[in-house]
Formats: structure tokens, sequence, C-alpha cells
């Protein structure tokens, strides 16, 4: 039987005071952070994201995935001695787990992004009286969801749980190259019979698929070696 994973998406903020540190400082700090990413990525999943210039209280997000929710733990405890996180402070995260969904064949064990250029992340919390509903009700209203998401096959959505295991019910994931459509899937998507029921669907966050050197590269502008060397 396919084993399900935990999620964690991590959200960090920097203080503006970093910037000003002299620039080999900020290099050592940037290198211990990307050392901490490595170990984790060896035989993880983990992916980076710069939210400069798209939010206004977060600069990073990291996505790590893992069977063993120790090994998330240990992960984050890692990370959090680099130097960047001793300038860094958590406004959003975000714990979840996947699992077969109750709607749809399509779902995921696991959580593996398909690597467009952006991601568009939030919490879902559903009403009470949405779990009031006959099971088959649910079944029949999620169909007209799912049947207009399948309109726009170039966004690809991973959808993980949270409940007991944090604050929000769902983790939803839309990755996508177009943020157009993206828009004008969720514009029609508040039509839909299903979207009466929604509680929260809020912050949502705007991710611009990077990798790790490049998302601390936007944290201070720096430009990455390589491409410097060009």
């Amino acid at each position: 039987m396919p084993t399900r994973h935990f999620v964690k998406y991590t959200f960090l903020k920097l203080d503006p005071a970093w910037r000003r540190l002299d620039d080999d400082v900020r290099e050592l700090h940037k290198r211990e952070f990307v050392a901490a990413c490595e170990d984790f990525a060896d035989g993880h999943l983990l992916r980076a994201f710069s939210t400069v210039g798209t939010r206004g209280d977060t600069d990073l997000m990291l996505l790590s995935q893992a069977q063993n929710l120790d090994r998330i733990h240990e992960f984050h405890v890692v990370l959090a001695q680099s130097g960047i996180m001793k300038w860094a402070h958590v406004p959003y995260s975000y714990l979840a787990m996947t699992k077969p969904s109750e709607y749809s064949d399509e779902s995921r064990l696991e959580v593996r992004p398909a690597h467009a250029r952006y991601l568009f992340v939030y919490p879902f919390v559903k009403t009470r009286a949405w779990y009031a509903l006959d099971g088959k009700e649910r079944y029949r209203i999620m169909q007209e969801h799912i049947a207009l998401g399948r309109e726009y096959p170039h966004i690809d959505l991973n959808t993980s749980y949270s409940f007991g295991l944090d604050d929000q019910e769902f983790v939803v994931a839309f990755e996508t190259d177009d943020p157009g459509s993206f828009l004008d899937l969720v514009q029609r998507l508040r039509t839909t019979e299903s979207s009466r029921y929604t509680l929260r669907d809020t912050p949502t966050f705007t991710c611009i698929s990077a990798s790790v050197e490049r998302a601390l590269a936007a944290l201070d502008g720096v430009p990455l070696a390589q491409e410097v060397t060009r």
C-alpha cells in the first residue's frame, strides 16, 4: 500500500537589518541555509519559492515533504541553526498530510508539483454545515467543482489534509505557468455550489519557483556567482 506523506509549507520573513550586514557575513549565512536544505533534499522533496514582490509579509517559502514527521522536525531544527534564521521569523506555517480524496480518483499520496513557474498556496476551511450534509450530496456538489478544474488542464492541483494537525483543514497548492488562467479559474469557482460552504481560504500566496540559491539571492539582490561569470 502506498505510503502517505507529511507536507510542510514554511514561509520566512527577513529582518531588513540583515541586508545591511557585510557581504561576507550574508554569504556565510546563505551557505549554511543551503547546506541544511541540501541535506534534507537528499531523499526528500524540497522546493524553494520566492515571494519577494508578491507579498509584503513573506520573502521565501520552502515546501518540504517526508514520510516521517520527525524528519520534517529535524530539518527545521537544523535550518534554525543557520545564520539567516537568526534574522528571520516564520509568519505563516502549514502542516498537512496526503490522503486519498473522497470525491476524485486523481488524488495523490505525494505532493509532486510539476515545476511550473508559479505556485499558488492557501489554507482552506469549510463550514460545519458542509460536514452535516449527506455523503452522497457532498459528492454530487464536488463533481461540479472538479469538472470546472478539468477545463484548465495546464493548472496542476496538489491538495493535502490538516485535520487535527494544524489550524486549517486543507492546504491547496495550484501550479501553473499562467497566473491569468489561475485567476480566471478561481473567479469561476466562486460561482459553484461548493463555494457556499467555504469558511476561509486566505491568506493566499503567489510563489515564484526558484532554486534555494536564487530564492536567497532575492533577499538582498546579490547576483548568483554563475550569473556574474556569464
